[in-house]
């Protein structure tokens, strides 16, 4: 018995040792408990194998009939013990299947159906939906940066368009700056050049000025030698004609007639000093006493601190009230005097000249009088103390509410 039961299970083990299907051992179709994981596993592994030429559909065999359970005998000890127990007759073995049977059998059976398509696992899909999100993330990404890349672009751009404004602003400034500062330095060497042409035309009226007052001085001087030289003829003739016993009036025009004709002499001596100065530019004209003079006959003069010595002189007789001394004289009828004052270098006065007569007595002595009131005028600057050692200055005297030099 347990012979027959060791060789059945050999042989079975044989049997499913036979390979049926390529790498499938034992019947098709047979899998054991033990198997389901490793039959899982065997699906992922996916054979190329040629395509069978289509066949005509095998008819579809009936389902095995299940064998009937052996009744199993009943045991020995129900068998009577007086009874000596014969040994069991030995079963015939039962025939092994042949190798022909079994293919038999395996060509009986339907070939499997193609299995499905395995579904697609979840692990694999959420890859892929995991992929393609990276895809969308890393697309999303480059478009990003590439707009973040137009930005910059646009925005170095528009810098560098700001920049070239800016510079352009600039340049334009400058050039601007550059065009006025030309304009300013044209306009200044315009009204310099002006300048210099009007106070060239200004000294050249000055000298004129002074030339026609110089010549009005000769013909001055000229015309009181004259009247002394007909004074003097007029007493030396009167003189001639009366007698001895009458000789009273004569007399009194002989120191006027004198003191005209030493007037005369000396301007004559001064005219040729100014002739020979004229003549030799530098030399100071000579006079009578030797000394330096100058002369301010208006109020514009090349030396400029003759002038403003003069107009200090002027100054100080205008603003002091010297016209009480005349206020009662001008009240007459009168000429506007024209009078030239000789100053010192010390600021006295050393004569007053009156070159045109106000035609009444009373309005000359008291010009003497405001001028030696006001005496000394003050020293002469150094400059002007190096060239001069007296100035003459001429005024016209005008009085309305106070004394005004012109």
């Amino acid at each position: 018995m347990r012979m027959a039961l060791a060789l059945s299970v050999l042989l079975h083990v044989l049997l499913l040792g036979i390979p049926m299907e390529g790498e499938v051992f034992g019947l098709s179709g047979l899998r054991f408990p033990w198997e389901e994981r490793r039959l899982a596993a065997r699906d992922l592994q996916i054979v190329l194998a040629p395509a069978a030429p289509a066949a005509a559909p095998a008819p579809i065999p009936a389902p095995p009939t299940p064998s009937a359970p052996v009744p199993r005998k009943p045991a020995a000890a129900a068998l009577p013990a007086s009874a000596p127990v014969p040994p069991p007759a030995a079963e015939p073995p039962a025939p092994a299947p042949s190798r022909s049977d079994a293919i038999a059998r395996v060509a009986a059976d339907p070939e499997p159906e193609p299995e499905p398509e395995p579904e697609p696992e979840p692990d694999r899909d959420a890859a892929e939906q995991a992929r393609e999100v990276e895809l969308i993330a890393l697309a999303r990404e480059q478009a990003e940066r590439e707009a973040s890349a137009r930005v910059e672009a646009e925005r170095i751009a528009a810098r560098r368009r700001e920049e070239a404004r800016l510079e352009a602003e600039r340049l334009e400034a400058l050039q601007q700056a550059q065009k006025a500062e030309q304009e300013a330095a044209a306009q200044r060497e315009a009204a310099r050049q002006e300048a210099i042409q009007q106070e060239q035309a200004r000294q050249e009226q000055a000298r004129q000025e002074q030339a026609r007052q110089e010549q009005a001085r000769l013909d001055q001087a000229q015309r009181e030698q004259e009247r002394a030289s007909e004074a003097q003829a007029q007493a030396s003739q009167a003189a001639a004609q009366q007698g001895p016993g009458d000789r009273g009036p004569p007399a009194q025009l002989a120191p006027r007639a004198e003191r005209l004709r030493a007037i005369a002499e000396q301007l004559s001596r001064e005219a040729a000093g100014r002739d020979r100065a004229g003549s030799a530019p530098g030399v100071p004209p000579p006079t009578v006493s030797g000394l330096r003079r100058g002369w301010l006959f208006g109020r514009a003069d090349p030396n400029q601190d003759l002038v403003l010595y003069a107009q200090a002189m002027g100054r100080k007789i205008e603003l002091n009230r010297t016209l009480d001394m005349v206020r009662e004289a001008v009240k007459q009828p009168h000429t506007q005097p024209v009078v030239t004052v000789a100053v010192r270098a010390d600021g006295s006065v050393e004569k007053v000249t009156f070159e045109t007569s106000s035609g009444v007595p009373a309005i000359d002595d008291g010009i003497r009088r405001i001028i030696a009131s006001q005496a000394p005028y003050g020293p002469f600057p150094p400059a002007l103390a190096r060239q001069y050692d007296v100035v003459e200055i001429r005024r016209t005297w005008l009085f309305d509410v106070a004394v005004r030099l012109q």
